[in-house]
């Protein structure tokens, strides 16, 4: 699990795809305290396998399910991104809990600025769109945020000063793609509700007509 709240930003050094399927090497150095081959490190939010560990970097395997979900697949040499070490169960809870497992992308539409803190809307799809609320939690290329207004077809987040030193959310341009990961609260009500309302259904007895009414007192 992680929090959201960015590390350091890295540098994607060598992204090696067969198919959809391959390794991904990030220049590094925070990252890297304590850190050992087997552990998980968020890369733009996606939860990635350390498999290899050098001086300046780390070297990760991406499988085929995270390329379609993520904006990885679509990263060029030398870009920066956002990572974040796998949370400590004796450190500050920070952010809001994220399983770096994505669930999809989302678009850029536009930025702009509000006094000391910059707005960005972001497109998405409507299965995405209907977890995310007002005054929730979003994760955003890794990066924990409060949803700020939602639109339609659309949501808003803030991002103060800080957050945009530190992460590479403002260093994106309309129709950069974004990794965009719902608050797992949500996903786990809306699963529950489907399950109940799917139970309901098949215990449910038939409803009543006029037509059936007739059939028994006759």
């Amino acid at each position: 699990m992680f929090t959201g709240i960015i590390e350091e930003k890295g540098r994607l050094r060598s992204l090696s795809l067969m198919g959809r399927s391959g390794r991904i090497s990030v220049n590094a150095a925070k990252v890297l305290e304590g850190t050992k081959i087997g552990d998980s490190i968020a890369v733009n939010g996606v939860c990635l396998t350390v498999v290899s560990i050098e001086k300046d970097g780390f070297t990760a395997d991406v499988m085929a399910e995270t390329v379609r979900r993520s904006n990885l697949g679509q990263l060029s040499l030398g870009a920066y991104v956002n990572l974040e070490r796998a949370m400590a169960a004796d450190g500050r809870f920070g952010g809001h809990l994220v399983s770096g497992h994505i669930d999809g992308t989302g678009t850029i539409l536009n930025t702009r600025r509000e006094e000391n803190a910059v707005w960005v809307q972001i497109e998405t799809k409507p299965e995405i769109l209907r977890l995310i609320i007002e005054k929730g939690s979003v994760c955003i290329d890794g990066i924990s945020l409060t949803v700020a207004a939602i639109d339609n077809g659309s949501f808003q987040v803030s991002i103060i000063p800080h957050t945009g030193e530190e992460t590479t959310l403002l260093k994106k341009k309309p129709g950069d793609v974004v990794n965009l990961e719902n608050d797992v609260i949500g996903k786990y009500v809306e699963r529950l509700l489907g399950l109940a309302k799917e139970e309901k259904k098949e215990t449910a007895p038939d409803c009543l007509t006029m037509d059936k009414l007739k059939e028994f007192l006759l």
